[in-house]
């Protein structure tokens, strides 16, 4: 089935994911487990409550117990498995796609990854067998804000100076609890797109895209705010703004929240996508953490991280991963701990970053190329001198530049990614990787 992929199912409701599918992925999850606890939580979207009612009827077929959070964010369906101590958990989310998309995003036990290497294609092959049709009820409610809210707000200190925020919930998740769990805070919100709704009418829930981020740029310079937080669908991932409405590298952010974490564990290992800026190794060994490299994706982040009990995992998509939430991510943490970070010292968040905007990088590049390993090798025959690894795609490293370029996991793309000591060597070396790419620009 093309609506497996590899780190989750997602597809076109009702034409790929419909009830029946729901029904008989429910069931396939609860027996790849061989759970009886499980946990099913549901994000905004139209067709999520039906499809969250088929698969608690799947769950409860093959003999598991339903915890129902209702609607909340995909982090919180991570922290009721971790906290309550459940065997698994379901999350009906199509995280960033557009509306008319729905899926599934599935853990194990203490909210490990499910996952195309550990699961996922086992789970697809039992989505084959039929479901019976079993008398089911409503899984049992369980109202986790209080809880979850206790957990986010222990990271944020009680000494902070009056921010001014911008919050842009994209109509998604967070939006329902946002609020809740930041409103007793002395800081001043501009709330943006608060209002839950699946057909997200402001604008599409991915903040990763400049076109969505618009409104709250504007709101920055309008509101006079010291930053904006700017969150997906589900709310697993988020990005910041800082005073001036530009965009805060999110591997610049990873540092920023290494040198906190690592300041309540010295020594400890940090995660980066192998995407980040060589600051992110730099600063991290500079704080006196263990800098590892890792492949795109949030089951390989996950998995290294509790492999070396990192403390932190961070990705440029804007996903932060923290050992303190069960290795697994949450937007809604990443903002509690930037928040501390920049509320409790008198810096900017644009003074705080500076120093570490020491290279030059291209960002993230998309291509549609018909022939992604093709491009690839004639990558790798360019550069034959460079140090090369096909950890994700290829990486190419000089002392002077690197680049990466990988085939999207989620899209038809081939993505490149170059940093460079000056602009005008960035420059130069992406005319010359655009060349050898091909293809046609997104």
């Amino acid at each position: 089935m093309g609506i497996f992929k590899a780190y989750d199912v997602r597809g076109k409701y009702p034409g790929e994911i419909d009830e029946s599918l729901a029904r008989r992925l429910g069931s396939a999850t609860v027996r790849f487990l061989k759970a009886k606890r499980i946990a099913i939580g549901r994000d905004v979207r139209l067709s999520a409550p039906a499809i969250a009612a088929a698969v608690t009827e799947g769950a409860q077929a093959a003999g598991a117990e339903v915890v129902d959070l209702g609607l909340c964010t995909t982090p919180m369906t991570y922290f009721a498995v971790g906290s309550l101590g459940l065997d698994g958990g379901i999350m009906v989310t199509a995280s960033h796609n557009p509306p008319d998309y729905i899926g599934f995003k599935i853990c194990r036990e203490k909210a490990a990854p499910v996952g195309e290497a550990t699961g996922l294609k086992e789970i697809e092959k039992l989505c084959a067998e039929p479901v019976a049709t079993l008398p089911s009820s409503p899984g049992t409610p369980h109202l986790l804000l209080p809880e979850y809210r206790r957990h986010l707000l222990r990271f944020v200190g009680k000494t902070l100076r009056p921010l001014r925020v911008v919050v842009d919930t994209a109509s998604g998740a967070v939006g329902t609890i946002f609020e809740q769990v930041f409103g007793s805070l002395p800081l001043a919100f501009r709330k943006l797109c608060f209002e839950p709704d699946g057909r997200f009418p402001n604008h599409e829930p991915n903040p990763l895209k400049d076109e969505n981020i618009q409104d709250a740029r504007k709101a920055v310079i309008d509101f006079k705010a010291d930053l904006a937080v700017c969150f997906d669908g589900d709310g697993d991932r988020c990005m910041f703004l800082d005073g001036r409405g530009e965009r805060v590298p999110s591997d610049l952010v990873t540092v920023l929240l290494a040198r906190k974490e690592l300041e309540r564990a010295p020594g400890a290992a940090v995660v980066y996508d192998l995407r980040s800026s060589r600051v992110v190794a730099e600063e991290i060994a500079k704080a006196g953490g263990k800098p590892i490299r890792e492949r795109v994706g949030h089951a390989f982040i996950k998995a290294t991280m509790k492999k070396n009990d990192a403390v932190l995992g961070g990705e440029l998509s804007g996903h932060y991963y923290f050992k303190d939430h069960y290795f697994a991510d949450s937007g809604m943490m990443a903002c509690a701990k930037l928040l501390d970070i920049v509320a409790s010292q008198p810096r900017t968040i644009e003074e705080l970053v500076a120093p570490l905007r020491r290279y030059a990088a291209t960002g993230e590049m998309n291509f549609h190329v018909d022939d992604k390993s093709g491009a690839m090798e004639r990558i790798s025959a360019a550069f034959k001198d460079a140090k090369q690894d096909r950890l994700d795609g290829i990486t190419i490293e000089y002392p002077d530049w690197w680049c990466n370029v990988r085939a999207s996991n989620t899209e038809p793309l081939l993505r490149l990614n170059l940093e460079a000591g000056t602009p005008e060597l960035r420059d130069r070396m992406k005319a010359q990787l655009m060349e050898l790419i091909g293809g046609r620009p997104e």
